[in-house]
């Protein structure tokens, strides 16, 4: 292998990691923390109100809540220079545009008027992000796919049980 190949070698896996560190890195983050965080408020004030409506007003809230925390704590986490992880501002906006995204995916079902049908689709929404944050995640970041899909989804289906749980003590 020539120098002029092994600089070019090295450029590409500097820039690969580069990526991983500021822009996948943030933005599973940000993915991870809306699916997930949002889960228990929607699905509880679903199973407290049996109004759809106050459901979606309860996970639009917790969505932009959310991100606008988990932006600002991406942001002023480290200002980039020891780390490598870059610019703060971009990695704020990353993250909390993804964390938005992610809480608002499964809170949208919840404009459908009946409750037993914005559930349903709430439920295959849900499964859907978490294999696709699962996916995202073994894509960029390596390991094996059916432990990442286990780890994802475990952790998210103790956080829906709790909303569930607690939308269920709550109403009786």
């Amino acid at each position: 292998m020539t120098a002029g190949n092994t600089m070019t070698e090295d450029l590409r896996l500097t820039s690969r990691k580069s990526f991983l560190l500021q822009e996948v890195q943030p933005a599973l983050l940000g993915l991870m923390d809306g699916s997930v965080s949002t889960l228990a408020p929607i699905f509880a004030a679903a199973g407290l109100t049996g109004r759809p409506l106050s459901a979606f007003f309860v996970g639009l809230a917790a969505s932009l809540g959310a991100a606008i925390s988990m932006g600002l704590s991406e942001a002023l986490s480290d200002d980039g220079t020891v780390t490598g992880r870059g610019r703060p501002l971009r990695r704020g906006i990353i993250t909390g545009v993804a964390t938005g995204i992610g809480g608002m995916l499964h809170t949208l079902p919840f404009l459908i008027p009946d409750l037993r049908l914005a559930l349903d689709v709430a439920y295959a929404v849900v499964a859907c992000e978490l294999t696709a944050i699962a996916f995202i995640r073994f894509r960029f970041m390596g390991g094996k796919l059916l432990p990442t899909i286990v780890q994802v989804v475990i952790g998210g289906a103790i956080v829906f049980a709790v909303g569930v749980w607690l939308g269920r003590i709550g109403a009786s």
